[in-house]
């Protein structure tokens, strides 16, 4: 998760900053239950930025997000040291901006043989062209372009898989929209599904 900060999100403009904040909220609380390692970056945090979303820090309370200076995340030995110390050669990225730091990470890795996803709805960029033109750049790379929601589901695939179908469906309640309605109207109504 990269760069998802104050000063960063006053210049985004290609999605609704409380769209965002919501969708990169279930997305980091989607990798959590499903025990997913996350990276946490940010940029002059201290100097220009400010600090992480505090929605995504209190998902991960004890992570110290890894303050650069880069514009790309990949050229900082710390958070390269950190990714590839998971030993898995997928990555799923979200950050501000899509057409700076999210692209020239996911150029970067991709570079580098890591098979990457990109998360168009809890990234932005300072228009919706810049987003857009950077999301087909990194499609082009190789990139797989998915939605948080998408993330989610992928993750849990099967509705039997019990041990996560509560964290699930929470997330999707909580984050989810028109979704998440639906599951809470299902429950009341019918009673249905809850911890299966």
């Amino acid at each position: 998760m990269i760069d998802h900060q104050p000063q960063m999100a006053f210049g985004t403009s290609s999605i609704d900053i409380q769209a965002l904040r919501n969708n990169v909220t279930g997305l980091a609380k989607a990798a959590k239950a499903f025990n997913v390692p996350t990276v946490l970056t940010t940029v002059a945090s201290k100097s220009f930025s400010g600090p992480i979303f505090p929605e995504i820090q209190a998902v991960f309370p004890d992570q110290e997000p890894i303050d650069r200076t880069t514009m790309n995340a990949w050229e900082d030995q710390r958070v390269v040291d950190k990714v590839n110390s998971y030993g898995n050669k997928k990555l799923v990225v979200s950050g501000l901006w899509t057409e700076v730091c999210d692209l020239s990470a996911v150029l970067s890795a991709i570079d580098q043989g890591y098979e990457v996803y990109i998360v168009t709805d809890t990234s932005g960029g300072v228009s919706p062209e810049a987003h857009k033109m950077a999301i087909e750049r990194m499609i082009q790379a190789g990139a797989t372009p998915i939605t948080w929601e998408q993330y989610l589901l992928e993750l849990q695939r099967d509705w039997a898989r019990s041990e996560t179908y509560k964290a699930t469906t929470d997330i999707a309640k909580e984050h989810g929209g028109a979704y998440g309605l639906g599951i809470i109207y299902s429950q009341a109504m019918f009673g249905g599904h809850e911890g299966q």
